[in-house]
C-alpha cells in the first residue's frame, strides 16, 4: 500500500517565483528514472521467480517508484508549462532498457542483487534529502521529502530480504564490497545521463554520454553536503556487513566527501572552459 497519494500533495502551494532553474533539469531527469520502476519490478520478479513474498514486495515497491516519477513529472510541468513529460518519458523508454529477459541476477547471486538494490536506495534517499533541503519552492520540497522517506523505507525492505538470503548464500565481505562499489560506479552510466538527455534536450538532438553525464553530475553534486554523504556511508556499511558507525565509516565518509568536492570542482572548471 502506498504511504501517500498524489492528490494529498499541496499542489495549490506551488510558487513559480521560487522555482530554482538549476534544480529543474535534475527533477526532469529524476522523473524519467523513477517512472521506469515497472521495468525494474519485472526484472526482479524474474530473478526471484520462486519467491512470492519478495515478488509481492517488489511490485509494491514499483508502485511507489512510479508514483515518485509522476509527482516529479507533474511538478516539472508546472515549473515549465511547455515541457511534455509523456513525450520525454516515451523517448527515454525507447532509448534506454534494462535486461528484461534476464532469469538470473546480473550481480551473480540473489544476495548480490539485494546488495545492489540497497546501494540504489541509499543513493536516492540521500539525493532526495539533499534536493529537499536545497529547494525553496514549497511543493518541490514536500515531494522530495516524501520520496526521501519512501526510499529510506525501501532500503530497509531490501536489507531485510538481504539478511534472509545471506542465510542461504555465503558472500564474503570482499565480494560484498565489490558489488557495492560496482553499483555505486554505475551512477555514471547511461541510465541517468540518458534521462537528463530526454528530459532536457530537444528531440532530435544527438545523445552524447559524456556531455549529458557531466551536466547531470555537475548539477546533482551541487546539492550535497557532508551530512548527506555521512548518512549514506553508514547505510552502505550496513548493507555490506560493516559497522555503520565508528572510525572506519567516518573516515570513509570524509574521503568520499573530498572526492565529491574534487569532482565537483573539476566539472565546474570543465564547464568554464567549454565554448559558450
Amino acid at each position: 500500500m502506498k504511504h501517500w497519494k498524489l492528490e494529498q500533495l499541496g499542489w495549490d502551494r506551488f510558487d513559480p517565483a521560487r522555482v530554482d532553474p538549476a534544480l529543474l533539469p535534475l527533477v526532469k531527469a529524476a522523473a524519467m528514472v523513477e517512472r521506469n520502476g515497472t521495468d525494474y519490478a519485472r526484472y526482479l520478479n524474474q530473478v526471484f521467480h520462486d519467491d512470492p513474498d519478495f515478488r509481492a514486495a517488489a511490485d509494491r515497491w514499483a508502485e511507489e517508484e512510479v508514483q515518485h516519477g509522476e509527482a516529479l513529472g507533474r511538478w516539472a510541468a508546472l515549473a515549465d508549462p511547455g515541457w511534455d513529460f509523456a513525450a520525454a518519458f516515451a523517448r527515454y523508454k525507447a532509448g534506454y532498457q534494462i535486461p528484461l529477459d534476464a532469469t538470473a541476477s546480473i550481480r551473480g547471486s540473489r544476495a548480490g542483487e539485494l546488495i545492489a538494490r540497497c546501494m540504489v536506495e541509499t543513493g536516492t534517499s540521500s539525493y532526495y534529502t539533499a534536493l529537499a533541503e536545497r529547494a525553496e519552492e514549497p511543493l518541490l520540497r514536500q515531494i522530495c521529502q516524501q520520496i526521501a522517506a519512501d526510499e529510506f523505507r525501501h532500503f530497509k525492505l531490501f536489507y531485510d530480504h538481504l539478511r534472509r538470503y545471506l542465510g542461504r548464500e555465503r558472500i564474503g565481505l570482499l565480494r560484498r564490497l565489490r558489488i557495492a562499489a560496482s553499483r555505486v560506479g554505475e551512477s555514471e552510466d547511461d541510465e541517468l545521463a540518458y534521462a537528463w538527455h530526454c528530459g532536457n534536450e530537444a528531440a532530435g538532438t544527438p545523445y552524447a554520454h559524456a556531455r549529458c553525464s557531466a551536466a547531470y553530475m555537475a548539477g546533482a553534486m551541487e546539492c550535497y553536503r557532508f551530512r548527506h554523504i555521512e548518512r549514506g556511508m553508514g547505510m552502505i556499511f550496513k548493507a555490506v556487513g560493516l559497522p555503520p558507525r565508528g572510525r572506519i565509516s567516518a573516515g570513509a565518509a570524509r574521503l568520499a566527501w573530498r572526492a565529491l568536492r574534487w569532482r565537483r570542482g573539476r566539472l565546474a572548471r570543465h564547464a568554464a572552459r567549454a565554448p559558450g
